[in-house]
């Protein structure tokens, strides 16, 4: 099964309180899954990372096969992509994890985008940030 998986992650301050959002779409743009979840104070980059191996987990769970992920983060996309070493060492666990998750997907295409085409994924990330 193909699908579509946005990711965003954000923090308030870097490093500061963060959280990470993703929606999961199948080929039709039926919403799979959509989550958004505070993880503590991390960097911007961390939050993008943990919004993304919990959407390929997600999309791992519901046996897709074929993923294009959709992210506004370019550091990430061009790390996944293997274009950007990864120096940080909390990056570089979460890099990873994120490599052995796609492993088992299958084929997964990595896609950056301007972060108004991102809107839900970002949206989720506020929304969890506001919760109190």
């Amino acid at each position: 099964m193909k699908a579509k998986l946005s990711t965003d992650g954000g923090a308030r301050g870097n490093p500061g309180p963060a959280a990470y959002g993703y929606v999961l779409e199948a080929e039709d743009g039926t919403v799979l899954d959509a989550r958004g979840e505070k993880i503590g104070v991390a960097t911007n980059n961390v939050a993008e990372y943990r919004a993304l191996v919990a959407g390929l987990e997600k999309a791992l769970e519901l046996g897709i096969d074929e993923l294009e992920v959709v992210s506004d983060s370019e550091l990430l996309v061009k790390q996944m992509q293997g274009e950007y070493r990864v120096k940080n060492e909390a990056l570089q666990e979460l890099n990873e994890e994120a490599n052995y998750l796609e492993r088992k997907l299958g084929r997964v295409r990595y896609k950056a985008v301007r972060r108004e085409h991102n809107e839900l994924a970002d949206k989720l990330v506020n929304e969890a940030l506001d919760a109190a």
